[in-house]
């Protein structure tokens, strides 16, 4: 049986639902800290240190590729420690958005328990888990 240690996740989002979905798929197997605000995202990171941040694409004042903008950038200033930063898309189209805002990894809604699992355990290893757009 595969054993993961608890670890901090910090989810960016202002849906309820959301949360609860992430929380689901996590099983007890991390720890989820929220925000939610964008804005809220650099300090948060600075606060629980997490080893994942997992980004709402729609973040009320501020959107996920704006907060992974602010990420990219302070661990470039060297204010914050890198870590990966994965994307909740809502369509296949914000792949381009995401790779340009230099996202480490995304997934593209609608999520399921399985997909979220792997992909969390993947970014928290040190590997990428991207999803390619839809051919239908």
């Amino acid at each position: 049986m595969y054993y993961s240690p608890v670890t901090d996740i910090l989810l960016a989002t202002d849906a309820d639902w959301l949360v609860d979905d992430i929380e689901a798929a996590l099983g007890g197997s991390h720890l989820i800290h929220r925000v939610r605000s964008g804005h809220d995202v650099v300090p948060a990171i600075a606060e629980v240190d997490p080893a994942l941040v997992l980004l709402d694409m729609q973040i009320g004042n501020m959107g996920g590729i704006a907060a992974c903008l602010a990420i990219k950038h302070a661990e470039g200033m060297g204010s914050l420690e890198a870590r990966p930063v994965m994307l909740l898309l809502d369509r296949d189209v914000d792949i381009f958005l995401a790779e340009e805002a230099g996202a480490d990894g995304w997934l593209i809604k609608p999520l399921d328990p399985f997909r979220v699992l792997r992909a969390v355990e993947r970014a928290v290893a040190g590997e990428t888990t991207t999803e390619e757009p839809s051919t239908a």
